[in-house]
């Protein structure tokens, strides 16, 4: 038996172990795991000496194609996929909104928006999947939810945080009931929104309108006001909730405590909340603005406890992308919200997580790729077993360069983690088997990417 594709010689990783060896490849699927001599011949072999291999990245939080026409129509399939693919990552989960797109139109429902999103497979190098986002408090809104997990959409997003999409919070229990009864995961945007108005006009009056400001409109104590309501509502449904960008210690006590006694509630935190802090609103002004704002040292570190512990159990980017010029404001408050992360997210979390504080491989592989595929129902990725999907990176822990957003993939024109230097690169990644991006190239066809229908995700304790 010959196959098509295999890597010999690099340090595979799985959940639980580090060990050189050998991945065969053949028809888009990982056929075996062991050394060279007890995995088939290949008709391309690829060594990874010194490298490291491992599953695809799967981001589970990422903005596509939402910025408006207004704002300069930034982040689209093509470019921010191609960041992805550059990034090793090799699957996520985007959102679908009510409306069919960004210009939420009244005689639009979830469904439009799905389609929406799916039409852009098109365009796509990587596979993605999608979220519902839930945000008309109409009764019609719970039929669309049944819909949408027909459709493979098996997990849907609300927001507490904002004025214009914004849900309440009795709205936001008969969705969890809904959700519950489909078996489906919850996740939930969790600042409270009377808060961080009442704030932002107090900054207003003063006239702070500087970016070293902008962390004090949302404080630590409103994202775990709104996670407490959240999650209790949560627990009384019993449906599988998911917190999204956990960013404060606060917040993160929250989920630590509700995990005590019940099994379905989960949580994430991103990369920028382990690796920067406040004191980047000032660095960067307006092009760091983004919700939740980035928090104390104290908090950045409590990340990483909690990573530890458990109680957050997924690393994502929250990726969402602007041209510079609308982000160039005089006032922190007529920035959009948001910064482009997913392309350098994963050489910056090793260099944080594994190289300056002695987290492991493994480690990293479950936070990024096993529990987020198995979150959210993508039994097929995340991992390296034999019989998934060949999306492999091959990392090589100590070819690192400086960030530059000269090189960007993604059509934003700066980066946040600019002038940062990991000490290692993502040199080769392939999705279903297929060489898409090599030594910071894309090497695959645009399209490539396939849209994902979704398991409905079975949660263990």
């Amino acid at each position: 038996m010959s196959v098509e594709k295999r890597i010999d010689n690099g340090d595979i990783v799985t959940p639980s172990s580090v060990r050189e060896g050998s991945v065969a490849i053949d028809d888009g699927q990982i056929v075996a795991i062991g050394t060279k001599h007890n995995v088939p011949e290949a008709e391309q072999v690829i060594d990874a000496e010194g490298k490291i291999v491992l599953p695809g990245i799967v981001d589970p939080h990422v903005h596509i194609d939402e910025v408006p026409e207004s704002q300069g129509r930034a982040g689209e399939m093509k470019t921010e996929t191609a960041a992805a693919a550059l990034g090793g990552v090799t699957t996520f989960i985007d959102f679908a909104y009510q409306g069919g797109d960004l210009q939420f139109k009244d005689d639009q429902d979830l469904i439009d928006g799905i389609n929406h999103k799916r039409s852009k497979n098109t365009e796509s190098y990587v596979d993605y999947s999608l979220h519902g986002v839930l945000h008309r408090e109409t009764p019609q809104t719970f039929d669309e939810i049944e819909l949408a997990v027909e459709e493979g959409v098996t997990s849907f997003k609300m927001f507490m945080s904002s004025s214009e999409m914004g849900v309440s919070n009795g709205f936001m229990f008969e969705a969890f009931e809904k959700i519950a009864e489909e078996n489906a995961v919850a996740a939930v945007h969790t600042e409270d929104i009377s808060i961080c108005e009442a704030r932002q006009k107090q900054l207003k009056r003063a006239g702070k309108g500087d970016s070293r400001y902008f962390a004090d409109s949302r404080p630590d104590f409103a994202e775990a006001m709104a996670a407490e309501d959240a999650v209790r509502a949560a627990v009384e449904t019993g449906v599988k909730y998911y917190g999204v960008h956990t960013t404060c210690r606060k917040a993160a006590e929250v989920f630590d405590w509700f995990q005590d006694d019940y099994s379905n509630i989960r949580a994430e935190t991103c990369t920028h909340y382990t690796v920067l802090d406040e004191s980047t609103h000032e660095e960067f002004g307006n092009q760091s603005v983004l919700k939740p704002p980035l928090r104390t040292p104290d908090d950045r570190e409590a990340m990483f406890e909690y990573l530890r512990n458990g109680t957050l159990s997924v690393v994502s980017t929250d990726h969402v992308t602007y041209h510079e010029e609308y982000k160039d404001t005089d006032d922190w408050w007529d920035s959009p919200f948001g910064a482009n992360t997913i392309q350098y997210s994963l050489p910056v979390f090793y260099e944080t997580a594994i190289q300056q504080r002695d987290f492991s491989w493994p480690f990293l592989v479950r936070v990024m790729c096993q529990n987020p595929a198995q979150t959210f129902g993508l039994p097929q990725k995340g991992t390296l077993d034999p019989g998934t999907d060949a999306d492999i990176v091959i990392f090589d822990p100590e070819s690192g360069n400086e960030i530059d957003s000269e090189n960007n993939a993604s059509n934003s024109t700066y980066s946040i983690y600019e002038g940062m230097h990991p000490s290692g690169s993502v040199e080769k990644v392939f999705v279903r088997g297929e060489l898409v991006a090599e030594n910071g190239n894309i090497v695959a066809t645009e399209g490539y990417g396939d849209f994902i229908e979704r398991d409905i995700p079975q949660w263990t304790t």
